[in-house]
């Protein structure tokens, strides 16, 4: 193989390797078309839920639990108010509530059957 045809097979495996890296650039970086229901954290109260759970089993109080769930009424007053503001926000901040507050709901149904579970062992 002489100089030149090295030199060429050098640039194609370069131009190749090229390409290659680009490619898995583009993939790592362009965003991938994922439907947003499928990533609404407010479909999952049982996930979070869960989340609190695992923190009451290590030994967090239920009260602070509960008190980190619920949305304070400082929180509940400026959201009022900045639905009065922009009307748009009343819907999602409504979502948002009730969202907590069933959040809240099964929080307080897995501690109460931990604690029937304690008693019947």
């Amino acid at each position: 193989m002489g100089d030149r045809e090295a030199v060429k097979c050098r640039h194609d495996r370069e131009a190749v390797n090229w390409k290659r890296d680009r490619e898995a650039i583009n993939m790592a970086t362009t965003p991938q078309f994922v439907p947003a229901e499928v990533f609404n954290d407010c479909d999952f109260p049982q996930r979070e839920a869960a989340f609190f759970y695992g923190l009451f089993l290590r030994g967090h109080s239920a009260e602070e639990l509960r008190r980190d769930i619920e949305v304070p009424q400082a929180v509940l007053l400026k959201w009022h108010r900045e639905a009065e503001r922009e009307p748009q926000l009343r819907d999602i901040f409504g979502r948002m509530v009730e969202y907590r507050r069933h959040v809240l709901a099964i929080f307080d149904n897995l501690i109460g059957s931990d604690n029937h579970n304690l008693r019947v062992h």
